[in-house]
């Protein structure tokens, strides 16, 4: 068995002396493990960083087995930015979020095609902090934990929508909330949509964050958020001060 597909690399771990394994997301075929023989030499290691652009050539004899990679590198994104910690560290939350969430050798195409787009606008220092939200919006879609901020969940109301229920992800306006409202997540702007700063995005990622903890975490069983994205998070809430 052998294919070849250009991918992101998003998992890096030794294994043996001088062998890794990694993890690459491909667009045709998801979140998939290979070992790299000599990964750790001084050629390799370079090439071997979290969001670079591999051109990998997988083998294995048979299509169940872990297999080994070859790869070639086709683009460097953490070169780029190694001087900039919040690029840095969104990249590696990006990573270790896909690492975390992803079943093996299942596509995903379109996540795929947000996270490429996501890892660019990062290496050329494009304005990506929205545009990483919008992505956390896209991984939850694509678990199966997407939102539905479009109209409110419990009348159809498109106008007023002040909260999110954390029980289905829909959202729920000013009027129908009522009592409920203490329970419920505020709808911060930038989920709707608008751009209103820091803070506003930070409000958002809180959010997201919720649904990942209590909706992703527990469909997955003992997995646990990985700390690259609360190392993010914080980062940059100190832009805010």
């Amino acid at each position: 068995m052998d294919w070849r597909e250009e991918g992101i690399l998003i998992g890096v771990r030794r294994y043996g002396e001088s062998s890794v394994i990694i993890e690459v997301f491909f667009e045709n075929r998801g979140r998939h493990l290979g070992v790299v023989r000599g990964g750790v030499s001084k050629k390799l290691t370079p090439m071997l960083q979290l969001g670079n652009q591999l051109d990998a050539h997988w083998k294995a004899r048979l299509e169940e087995h872990l297999g080994s990679f070859s790869v070639d590198l086709v683009k460097s994104r953490a070169s780029s930015i190694m001087m900039d910690r919040v690029a840095l560290s969104g990249l590696s939350s990006i990573c270790g979020l896909l690492n975390f969430s992803l079943p093996e050798r299942e596509s995903h195409s379109l996540l795929y095609k947000k996270t490429f787009e996501l890892l660019d606008s990062i290496t050329f220092k494009k304005k990506w902090l929205t545009d990483y939200l919008s992505w956390e919006i896209t991984l939850l879609e694509e678990l199966g934990f997407g939102l539905n901020l479009s109209s409110c969940v419990v009348t159809g109301a498109l106008d007023n929508l002040k909260y999110i229920s954390p029980k289905s992800g829909g959202a729920v306006s000013l009027e129908a909330a009522g009592d409920w409202s203490k329970r419920l997540l505020p709808l911060p702007n930038c989920l709707r949509g608008f751009d209103e700063g820091i803070e506003d995005l930070i409000e958002g990622l809180l959010v997201t964050g919720y649904f990942l903890e209590n909706k992703v975490v527990a469909s997955l069983g003992q997995k646990v958020i990985p700390g690259s994205r609360s190392r993010f998070i914080e980062l940059i809430k100190k832009l805010t001060i």
